[in-house]
C-alpha cells in the first residue's frame, strides 16, 4: 500500500500493530468500492497512525484509530481517508477496536438515523448473537427501547441478555432473549431488525404495530422472500433495506462523523462494549473465516497483528 504523501488528505494507519475484523470479503464475493484494493480482503482495521498527509488535522502520528474501510483491511499498512477514522478509547483492546466500526456504524445508522428508535419502543432483533446483532441489541437498549432478541442457541441466551448495561444518566431498555419463533408471542413491534433473511422473514410484517418498520440488514439465511404487499399496506409499514458499503465517500464521511461524536462516546463511557468471540493471528486467517461462517458465535471474529492485546 502507498504511504500518505504531500497533498494527500489521507493518513497511513498501521494495523500490523493492531487488529483486523474478519467480516470482510473472504472470497471476493463483493467488488471493492472505487479507490480501495480489490485483491486484499478485510473491511475493519484498528492500529496506530504512522504518517499523515499534508493538511490533515485532528489526527496525529501515534494516535490509536479504527475504521470501516472498503477493502485491504488485512494488509500490513493501509492508507485511509482522514474523515472516516475513529479514535480508539483508552482501555479498549485492539481486538475490540477492530470489531467496533462495521457493527456499530451499521447499528447506529439503521436504528437511530433511519428507524429513529426511541425510548419505549419495542424492537425485535433476529440473529442477535452475532457481531452486528450484539451491536443492534446494545444500540436499541441504549436508546431506551425494549429489545426482544431472537437467538437460536440457548447457551448464548444469558450472554445476549447481559448486553444491556446500566446508565445512570439516560434511559436503558431491557433485553428479553427468545428462541426463533417465540418472538411472535411478544408482538407487536415498532421496529424489526432482520439480520437472518430466509423465506419467511418478510412475513414478520404481521408482527408490526401500525406504522412500524422492518430494517433488512442481513440475509445470510436467504436473500429471497415473498411479501404480501396487502399486509404491508394494512400495517402502513415501512420496509427499509440498508447497507453502508455502496455509499459515496461523502455519505460515509457523514456517518463516520456521527459515529465519532455519539457512538464512540457511549463506548468510552462503558455504555457499549464489543464482544469478541475469537481473536486469531493473521496467519491463521483460514481458521478465523471458518469460525466466522460457523454456528454458535457470540460477537465478533477478528485477526490480530504483532503487539495486539
Amino acid at each position: 500500500m502507498r504511504h500518505a504523501g504531500s497533498g494527500d488528505r489521507r493518513q497511513g494507519c498501521v494495523p500490523a500493530r493492531g487488529a483486523r475484523g474478519s467480516g470482510g470479503r473472504a472470497r471476493g464475493d463483493y467488488p471493492a468500492p472505487p479507490g480501495w484494493p480489490d485483491d486484499i480482503p478485510g473491511l475493519e482495521i484498528a492500529g496506530e497512525v504512522e504518517r499523515t498527509g499534508a493538511g490533515v488535522t485532528g489526527v496525529g502520528v501515534g494516535d490509536r484509530v479504527m475504521a470501516l474501510v472498503g477493502g485491504g483491511g488485512h494488509a500490513e499498512r493501509i492508507v485511509v481517508p482522514a474523515d472516516i477514522l475513529l479514535p480508539v478509547p483508552a482501555g479498549l483492546s485492539w481486538p475490540e477496536a477492530a470489531g467496533f466500526p462495521e457493527a456499530f456504524s451499521t447499528a447506529w445508522d439503521a436504528l437511530v438515523l433511519q428507524a429513529q428508535v426511541r425510548a419505549g419502543d419495542q424492537v425485535l432483533v433476529t440473529g442477535a448473537a452475532g457481531g452486528v446483532g450484539t451491536a443492534m441489541v446494545q444500540v436499541a437498549a441504549a436508546s431506551g427501547a425494549h429489545v426482544v432478541a431472537s437467538v437460536r442457541r440457548p447457551e448464548l441466551h444469558d450472554r445476549v441478555r447481559g448486553l444491556a448495561l446500566d446508565a445512570p444518566d439516560g434511559p436503558v431498555g431491557g433485553v428479553e432473549v427468545v428462541l426463533p419463533g417465540a418472538e411472535r408471542d411478544r408482538a407487536p413491534y415498532d421496529v424489526i431488525v432482520e439480520l437472518v433473511g430466509g423465506d419467511d422473514c418478510l412475513a414478520r410484517v404481521e408482527l408490526l404495530r401500525t406504522g412500524g418498520k422492518i430494517l433488512v440488514v442481513g440475509v445470510q439465511g436467504g436473500a429471497v422472500a415473498p411479501l404480501r404487499m396487502f399486509d404491508l399496506m394494512l400495517a402502513r409499514a415501512q420496509l427499509i433495506g440498508t447497507t453502508i458499503r455502496g455509499r459515496s465517500p461523502a455519505e460515509k464521511s457523514l456517518l463516520a462523523a456521527e459515529v465519532r461524536t455519539r457512538v464512540v462516546a457511549l463506548l468510552a463511557e462503558g455504555r457499549l462494549r464489543v464482544p469478541v468471540d475469537t481473536a486469531l493471528p493473521l496467519e491463521r486467517y483460514a481458521e478465523a473465516y471458518a469460525r466466522l461462517g460457523g454456528p454458535g458465535k457470540f460477537g465478533k471474529v477478528v485477526m490480530t497483528g504483532p503487539g495486539s492485546r
